[in-house]
């Protein structure tokens, strides 16, 4: 799936086709460039799941748990990971394998870690305000 965006107001509704897509998987991982929507478009996948929580870049906590009705929501920024180890640290196991949403920014930096299915989502800057996001299930 590919979906053109041209404003932030699209993003809603490419949220919901992308949790329609995955079904039943609960691990995302977001690829794209510093800046170019990854947090912005969790924060919408956050809201149609109903997080009744402030959502922020866990850049410097590297995990953010929100609460929603569909159950515990993990967001990880792994940008700031000098090595892969760095996530055994914080029990990536324990969140991965949780059952849980498990919304990964800059997975690259744990490839090993990552479970054997998932959905990739990619956000590629192709104007000031316009993206173009993918995404497949893996």
């Amino acid at each position: 799936m590919e979906i053109r965006v041209s404003s932030a107001a699209d993003l809603s509704y490419v949220a919901s086709k992308v949790l329609d897509l995955a079904g039943q998987e609960k691990i995302f991982i977001f690829y794209g460039d510093m800046g170019a929507g990854k947090t912005t478009f969790i924060k919408n996948l956050c809201s149609v799941l109903e997080v009744s929580d402030a959502t922020s870049s866990p850049t410097f906590s590297i995990v953010n748990e929100y609460c929603s009705p569909h159950g515990p929501i993990f967001h990880f920024d792994f940008y700031r990971l000098k090595q892969e180890s760095e996530a055994f640290d914080l029990g990536y196991e324990d969140y991965f394998y949780s059952g849980n949403y498990c919304f990964i920014e800059w997975p690259e930096k744990v490839p090993n870690l990552l479970p054997n299915s998932f959905v990739q989502v990619e956000i590629q800057v192709t104007g000031d305000t316009e993206r173009v996001i993918s995404a497949n299930k893996k």
